[in-house]
């Protein structure tokens, strides 16, 4: 295995299917445009739950993007990540069986599995017999399941592997890429895509902090004075990372941005006294990139949604940054909050607004509670030189990651 190289961590391919863009330009433009894919839920009647409203992908048909034989193998995660992954590396314009396939990995995160496919297989079952249930029970709900399929589908044999972190889940897969790059890999296929848009998915959520508005201009409303949860997405993205010499030799048309930086906590258990632990990712992130507060340009926010865990996130951004010390944002307010596939979209958008000096707004905020101390773009998008971006992600239980993307170099 090549171990030559920069030791450098660039992106240079996108995939997004999000529910205000199936592709990452109509992403971008409808993110810039304040345009929301947060509406009443359509995959099934939710009248009779408490939860009516969901960023969903109302238009996919995954009967028009892949082969009928993967249909019947894997589940909408993994739907997702393969129509993701095509347009990523086209993107990229790479051609996997052009280079050492044993230098080609792939990292996905997933935090709910192929919790349709389980249902409709389950109910198969419940109406019928086990004769009913199809062979690929075992494995399409399976966590792993997408990288497998995207190792198989193109033909990448380096180092393969899923995280589980719920929410955190996308920024840890871009961490574990970066450091497969620095052990010789020369490209990672990484990202995060989720999909628990069936009943069973739904219901599995209502412990949680979702929003039980029905109007989707006010159900999710991060660092508001009414915010009252969130409200649950599905999609997320698919990212080609290279090692950045390797991206030179073979003569990479673009470098959206590097990853410059990366650090994962995880929360003392609540009843302990300890304090939480974001700030000390966002302190670490930024010392693995070298850099210091001033050096960034914007933060995207993890942005639960949910008073209490607002405030925590607002302590920890201020406590970095200063109040009012630098611009936040939370597009995830146009999607819903998507779990694994949060963190990769939000990188999406970090490194597109450094490609286009502009940073994405906030959706249905007004201005934040005062109390919070944060500069959060709402409403429209702001116009300003970005070169590096901090991307922020927490994920149930205690899970805190943060990713720092700047601008290629020259």
């Amino acid at each position: 295995m090549s171990t030559g190289g920069s030791g450098t961590a660039v992106v240079t391919g996108l995939g997004v299917m999000a529910p205000n863009g199936m592709d990452t330009e109509a992403y971008w433009s409808a993110t810039l445009d304040c345009k929301s894919g947060i509406d009443r839920i359509e995959r099934f009647d939710p009248s009779s739950y408490p939860v009516t409203l969901a960023g969903e992908l109302s238009a996919f048909d995954p009967a028009e993007r892949l082969p009928s034989r993967l249909l019947v193998e894997t589940s909408t995660m993994s739907h997702l990540a393969l129509v993701a992954g095509e347009m990523a590396l086209a993107d990229a314009g790479i051609v996997p069986a052009e280079l050492p396939e044993y230098e080609l990995g792939v990292v996905t995160a997933n935090a709910t599995g192929g919790v349709e496919f389980g249902q409709r297989e389950l109910q198969n079952l419940w109406s019928g017999s086990p004769s009913d249930v199809g062979a690929y029970m075992s494995i399409a709900w399976f966590f792993a399941a997408t990288t497998g399929q995207l190792s198989i589908r193109h033909g990448l044999r380096g180092q393969c592997g899923v995280v589980v972190s719920e929410q955190a889940g996308g920024l840890d897969a871009l961490g574990q890429a970066r450091r497969l790059l620095r052990q010789g890999h020369r490209m990672v296929m990484a990202g995060g895509t989720e999909s628990a848009m069936s009943p069973a998915g739904l219901v599995a959520q209502l412990p949680g902090h979702l929003s039980r508005r029905d109007d989707p201009a006010r159900a999710y409303l991060p660092f508001d004075a009414d915010a009252c949860g969130y409200v649950p997405g599905e999609g997320g993205a698919i990212l080609i990372v290279e090692e950045g010499g390797k991206a030179a030799e073979r003569g990479a048309g673009q470098r959206y941005g590097e990853i410059a930086g990366y650090a994962a906590t995880f929360d003392p258990a609540p009843g302990s006294g300890r304090p939480p632990t974001l700030r000390t990712a966002i302190e670490g992130a930024l010392d693995d990139a070298g850099l210091t507060p001033d050096a960034v340009d914007v933060v995207f926010a993890d942005a639960y949604g949910v008073p209490d865990l607002d405030r925590t996130e607002s302590a920890a951004i201020t406590g970095v940054f200063g109040a009012r010390g630098v611009p936040v944002t939370a597009p995830k307010s146009m999607t819903g909050r998507l779990y694994a596939g949060a963190g990769a979209l939000d990188v999406v958008a970090a490194l597109l607004s450094i490609r286009d000096g502009v940073i994405p707004p906030t959706a249905n905020v007004a201005e934040p509670a005062a109390a919070y101390g944060l500069d959060l773009v709402c409403g429209h998008p702001r116009p300003a030189r970005v070169r590096t971006a901090l991307v922020l992600a927490r994920g149930h239980g205690g899970f805190n990651s943060a990713l720092v993307v700047r601008a290629p170099a020259a």
